[in-house]
């Protein structure tokens, strides 16, 4: 296991040397597709990729778009990428039209990979409509318009059509592993051997009250710390095989699940392209998983099936929840009846890698489900008071601020965004308020920022509401979350519309589907007249929240009492 130290490195040397450690045990399994690597075969399909990426043209620093959902291919990816220093730009599976451009344009991407369809998303055809050149271009050669920097579209055929021939325009996955034979081994090498462990190497986009995502500039030894720390807090060594049901676009999948395994020599084990609750209770017995990582709705979908009790769980030991506040009841069942005696709870953002705080597998049951834990090593924390900035004292609310070498870089091309974020003493304002007990425990008490959490993924009003005052009927809306039994917050449109018209809750939301990500699309709409407001004309969405438990019956959902 390496020590301290050796977490200042990058992904790339990070492999390589878990590689010479543990050359023969099991680094990556997919069930669903049954791939198997050992780590010495996991390497070779990385350099092998990394090679071919380079005789694409991919240089160091340049940015490489993937939009794609969990398959094997996104993990070779995400090393392959960081081995020649390029890029990676996480692109969410959900991402219709509209969110795709605007994250290739901001990014200034010059290449993305994708794949075919998932349920009801066709990424091919809605690239060949944001990029409509691509089709009558020789791939590599792509000159879009609309996004200058784009050169090259990869295409990774559905596992049930291997060696599918890619569109028009597009290289093939397999084209890729061929044009590997292109670049030698010394010279990946040598391109290897320029990456710093302070270089970028992933955009995470991350929404923002402005409306638009933002894009966090995270390096190798943010990622890195970041896994390594949190493997460390589940006391995974090269025995451990993670159950990952999470998706791999967010940090969760890639950092607290792909890069913890890998600093610790453990076993990712896949379980399906996309969270299916069986395949992931399937997984662990089939594979003995010490490890299970999820948001709440996960562990509450896998606790809810009819066939819960049929499944062998005794492998499992530890694993992580976290993307949103935890339902003490449902940490206490994931003990109880999954077995997980050691499961964690992490409190995080992006910007900061992502984890902040992190409950330890020797923290009493009490303590893993009723706060976040206490701060990672080399992690600071304070609490202030958001409108003095002075430091809160002990057990008394406060705005929660990090400072670490773990932190951002900043938004990508986004300069007073970045200054807003982190101050000129390198605090990161988180936008939470949180309370600190005297042993240095933190629990979440609620956010400044006006942010959603739907099922773990963010949901920011302001972008919502900018879309939908795209609606030629909208004269203005608000955008509120709402308690939910399930996903704990859900969204809620109140929608005013322009004198004359009419239109309906359905028409609303037909609106959205296709353009904007389903979880973003409101739930529940209210067709209203007026906002409540201040004297000044100040919107108050606590207020509109208040009206909606109670027109919705939403008291029950309100009351769930959270870490």
């Amino acid at each position: 296991m390496p020590d301290e130290l050796d977490i200042r490195t990058t992904i790339g040397d990070l492999l390589d040397s878990q590689t010479e450690r543990y050359a023969d045990r099991e680094a990556l399994v997919h069930v669903e597709t049954g791939t198997r690597y050992t780590y010495l075969e996991f390497k070779d399909e990385c350099d092998r990729v990394a090679r071919g990426l380079m005789a694409l043209g991919i240089e160091k620093g340049q940015h490489v778009g993937i939009w794609v959902t969990n398959y094997t291919e996104w993990v070779v990816a995400q090393f392959a990428t960081a081995k020649i220093g390029a890029v990676l730009v996480t692109v969410n599976p959900s991402y219709r039209t509209h969110e795709l451009e605007y994250v290739l344009k901001q990014s200034e991407a010059n290449a993305l990979i994708l794949i075919g369809k998932f349920r009801t998303s066709d990424y091919v055809a809605m690239t060949n409509e944001v990029v409509p050149e691509l089709k009558d271009s020789t791939p590599g050669e792509l000159k879009c318009s609309n996004l200058p920097f784009l050169r090259n579209v990869v295409y990774i055929p559905s596992p049930s059509e291997p060696g599918a021939s890619a569109p028009d325009g597009m290289w093939s996955w397999e084209d890729v592993r061929r044009k590997s034979a292109e670049v030698s081994e010394t010279d990946l090498a040598q391109r290897q051997a320029s990456c710093d462990p302070d270089d970028t190497i992933n955009i995470q986009y991350t929404s923002g009250t402005t409306g638009n995502p933002k894009g966090a500039m995270l390096t190798h030894y943010n990622l890195v710390a970041n896994g390594y720390y949190s493997g460390e807090g589940m006391k995974f060594t090269e025995e451990d095989r993670l159950c990952i049901p999470v998706p791999f676009y967010h940090c969760f999948g890639c950092v607290l699940s792909n890069l913890a395994c890998v600093s610790h020599g453990s076993t990712m084990v896949i379980p399906s392209e996309y969270f299916e609750p069986l395949k992931a209770l399937e997984a662990i017995q089939q594979e003995k998983c010490t490890a299970l990582h999820g948001v709440p709705t996960m562990f509450i979908a896998q606790l809810g099936q009819d066939r819960f009790s049929e499944f062998d769980l005794s492998s499992l030991r530890t694993g992580m929840m976290a993307g949103s506040p935890c339902p003490i009841e449902v940490m206490r069942q994931v003990v109880d009846q999954m077995g997980a005696s050691e499961i964690t709870i992490a409190y995080g953002q992006t910007e900061a890698s992502p984890v902040i705080t992190l409950t330890r597998t020797e923290d009493t049951l009490e303590r893993r489900v009723s706060t976040v834990g206490t701060v990672l090593p080399n992690v600071e924390v304070k609490l202030v008071d958001p409108e003095t900035g002075a430091d809160t004292p002990v057990g008394e609310q406060g705005e929660l601020l990090s400072r670490s070498f773990m932190v951002m870089k900043g938004y990508y091309n986004l300069p007073d965004a970045t200054a807003s974020a982190i101050d000129k003493d390198g605090w990161l304002h988180t936008g939470d308020l949180a309370t600190v007990d005297k042993d240095g425990y933190y629990r979440i008490t609620g956010r400044l920022k006006d942010m959603i959490i739907r099922g773990g993924e963010n949901v920011y009003p302001r972008e919502v509401e900018e879309f939908l005052y795209t609606h030629p009927k909208v004269a203005d809306v608000q955008v509120i979350g709402v308690p939910d039994e399930r996903f704990v917050e859900e969204v809620m449109a109140w929608v005013m519309l322009k004198p004359g018209e009419t239109a309906d809750e359905e028409e609303i939301r037909e609106y959205c589907k296709g353009k904007i990500a389903h979880y973003k699309i409101p739930r529940y709409v209210k067709m209203a007249t007026e906002f409540p407001m201040t004297v000044t004309g100040k919107i108050q969405k606590f207020k509109m929240r208040e009206v909606a438990i109670e027109e919705l019956g939403l008291q029950k959902a309100a009351g769930i009492e959270t870490a």
